[in-house]
Order: C-alpha cells, then structure tokens, then sequence
C-alpha cells in the first residue's frame, strides 16, 4: 500500500480527530482506528482489506484485524477510484458494519446503510458538501465540507 498523498492523509487525519474527540466526550467504549484490517467477503481466507478508517465498540485484541466494525471509511480520491469502489463491493456482504462511508475530497459523501433486514441497501445516500454526515451508531455528526475536508 502506498502512502497517502497529503490531501487524503489531511482528511483521514482531520476525520479520525474530529471523531475521536466526539468519542472521548461522550465516554463511549467505541474506538477509531486508522487503516483497520478487514476481512472481506470474498477469499477472506487470505486477505484483509485495509479501510482508511474504521470504528468499533469491541475491545482491542491484538491483532491486525478489526473483527467487528461498525463503520468503515473510505476516502475517494483521484487516484483510487476503482480500488475503492471495488473495496467497498468487497467488503459488503459478510461485514458486521451497520454503513460503510465514501467521502469524496471535494466533501461530497456516499454512505451505504444496512436494511432492516440485514441486506446493503442497492442505492447509496448521497451527501452534498453542505450536508451533515451522521454515523447514528456513535452520535456523531459533521458538515461533509468543513471542518472534515478543511484546507485540502
């Protein structure tokens, strides 16, 4: 995995900040990680995917792997849009996470949400820059455009 460019490393920073104080102010048991193993559904016996960031409420174990994640996030950006995308078909089927969110540079975001009936909903809700993005699971909310893709 290549580094980040600065861009994308100044999003996935400002994010994982932003989220990580609103977790400690609430006292909250759940966690964000930068750059979580996950176990994708297909050939998950030999691979892992690594998300940009990952939130989880289960106690760390060890290991390189984030067993149970309640959101995944993955930044879009210019350079690796197919990588992305084909990590988020990936992840899909067999993931424990509640949504998965792609945040675009420009602040846009796409956030893919579970049914009621455990099944990944086929059209992503799309989040304009002025919008709120709102992971419910942790009470967490944010303009998609500032302060999460400030100065970039």
């Amino acid at each position: 995995m290549a580094p980040a460019s600065d861009a994308h490393g100044s999003i996935q920073s400002r994010l994982s900040q932003l989220i990580g104080v609103h977790l400690d102010a609430r006292g909250s048991e759940c966690r964000i990680v930068t750059a979580p193993g996950i176990v994708p559904a297909e050939r998950s016996g030999d691979n892992c995917l690594v998300p940009d960031l990952g939130i989880t409420c289960s106690p760390p174990t060890g290991e390189h792997l984030m067993h149970q994640p309640l959101v995944r996030i993955e930044i879009l950006s210019p350079t690796n849009v197919s990588k992305t995308r084909a990590n988020v078909h990936a992840y899909g089927p067999s993931s424990t996470s509640a949504k998965i969110v792609v945040l675009h540079y420009r602040g846009l975001a796409e956030v893919l949400r579970r049914a009621p009936n455990g099944a990944w909903l086929a059209v992503p809700e799309a989040i304009a820059a002025d919008g709120e993005l709102r992971p419910s699971s942790i009470g967490f909310a944010a303009h998609c455009g500032v302060p999460i893709a400030r100065r970039v």
